[in-house]
């Protein structure tokens, strides 16, 4: 799929990169969208990957002193969902974070690769400019600073010149006196493109709206200001006369189209409906109801957050820890971790159902958080540490079950088996987690992982009962 891949150690080494590769290079964050893109021959030019993930402080979130709330590069969505600052001061972020995907596809999808994309369903494009958020573009050529409604020209496409890195994400924490929210319709409650999303910002002055944001995703080839209802919105108290017609005119500004998941005229009511609950809730400040105090992030026990600087480009020997045993490849970053473990390692108990990040057959640990391998470049497996189902048992000859694989032979959570690795090793990073999760936080941990024949039932009860067993032992 790639030919060159450079895991670098400094934004100016990513910055120089560009310089040379230009349209040829691509860089890599989390790759949840790229590694699919490239699949799918969407950029044949690109031959280069710049993997930035292990660049020190690139994933931090911070408070400037100026009340501004700064983004790296390598922040996750699970980073934002377990920030308290992004909770508290930009919910509505927190919220379209915690909507996209599943733990293992938040654990590495970073909110830059969600914003470069540029696709009018990603979710957190809606919440960030509705907090009016600004872009940082580097390149060797100096910083430049966009406004995020600015950044974008059409579907997929916006104004990142080939030599620019984007260095910071940054907007204004919200006050005591604003509240917003962010609503998503999706097909299903995991795992899923946005329908139609709304996001929604209201300034107050005691019991009076002074200023609105209100933007919508997915109704037209950007994310867009619903203008006129934000207008109305001025000066206005929140009764359910002014919430209705609001949402009338929210409605108004929606252009959406008819595709396979949804009719536009369905899109368009579905946004009234949306802008109802958003506004209803703000009033009733109940806009974080529904939202995890302690949401499951499959990070198991506290893990350093800071990445060790570890080199490696083309050419150089591939060097990996794997269920403890050290590793040695030549020549095997033009492939995926998934295909690395399966046809490299020989470890097979990792499988491909998808290959597309939908499925979670291929959930591994890597640096001691749950992924789905088929969506991580080879090259990331350079100085990791990488547990896969076969290193899930607590010895090398597999005597010693983990509780999990206990708990599902004694349940019979298996049918064909195919999935079983996948909800194996998110229920064993739950457990270590959280050793006594409620059904729900067990449901939230393997949403990122689909059964086509259990039906889910005895899968949770196994993982409740591995629970058990864990607190006996």
């Amino acid at each position: 799929m790639w030919d060159e891949y450079y895991c670098a150690t400094s934004s100016d080494e990513v910055i120089l990169l560009l310089s040379k590769k230009r349209d040829q290079a691509r860089i890599i964050a989390g790759a949840t969208d790229l590694i699919l893109e490239l699949e799918h021959g969407l950029h044949k030019d690109v031959e280069t990957l710049i993997d930035i993930s292990r660049i020190p402080e690139l994933d931090q979130i911070s408070l400037s002193e100026d009340d501004v709330i700064h983004l790296g590069p390598m922040v996750t969505h699970n980073h934002c969902v377990a920030s308290e600052l992004i909770r508290e001061r930009a919910f509505p972020l927190a919220r379209a974070c915690w909507e996209v995907g599943a733990p293992q596809i938040r654990n590495r999808g970073t909110v830059a690769g969600n914003l470069i994309t540029a696709s009018p369903a990603n979710d957190t494009i809606t919440a960030l400019i509705a907090l009016d958020a600004k872009l940082v573009l580097k390149s060797i050529r100096g910083d430049r600073i966009v406004q995020l409604n600015e950044f974008y020209k059409g579907v997929r496409k916006t104004i990142l010149e080939p030599d620019e890195m984007l260095s910071d994400i940054q907007f204004q924490a919200l006050k005591s006196f604003q509240r917003g929210t962010f609503l998503k319709l999706a097909l299903r409650r995991a795992q899923a493109i946005s329908i139609v999303n709304v996001a929604i910002l209201l300034t107050f002055e005691n019991t009076e709206i002074k200023s609105a944001a209100i933007t919508l995703g997915a109704v037209t080839p950007t994310i867009i200001h619903a203008v006129e209802a934000e207008a109305y919105l001025k000066d206005k108290v929140l009764t359910e006369e002014v919430i209705g017609y609001a949402a009338g005119l929210t409605m108004k500004a929606a252009r959406p189209i008819d595709d396979i998941r949804a009719s536009a005229a369905y899109r368009r009511e579905m946004v009234r409906i949306l802008t109802l609950r958003a506004l209803r809730s703000i009033n009733k400040r109940s806009e974080k109801d529904g939202f995890p105090q302690d949401p499951v992030l499959l990070w198991g026990r506290k893990i350093n957050a800071k990445q060790e600087l570890i080199p490696f480009k083309s050419g150089s020997r591939l060097i990996t820890v794997i269920n403890g045993k050290k590793y040695v490849f030549n020549d095997a970053h033009k492939k995926t971790l998934l295909r690395l473990l399966r046809e490299d390692a020989g470890l097979i108990g990792t499988k491909e159902g998808c290959a597309e990040g939908e499925c979670g057959a291929c959930t591994v640990f890597l640096d001691g958080k749950a992924v789905m391998a088929c969506l991580v470049p080879a090259g990331r497996a350079h100085g990791a540490d990488i547990v896969t189902i076969e290193g899930l048992s607590e010895n090398e000859n597999n005597q010693i079950l983990h509780p999990v694989q206990n708990s599902f032979i004694q349940e019979g959570a298996v049918q064909c088996g195919y999935c079983s690795p996948g909800f194996l090793m998110s229920a064993a990073k739950l457990l270590e987690e959280r050793p006594h999760p409620s059904i729900t936080q067990i449901q939230q941990a393997i949403t990122g992982n689909l059964c086509r024949c259990t039906g889910y039932y005895k899968i949770i009860k196994a993982i409740e009962k591995a629970s058990q067993l864990e607190v006996g032992n």
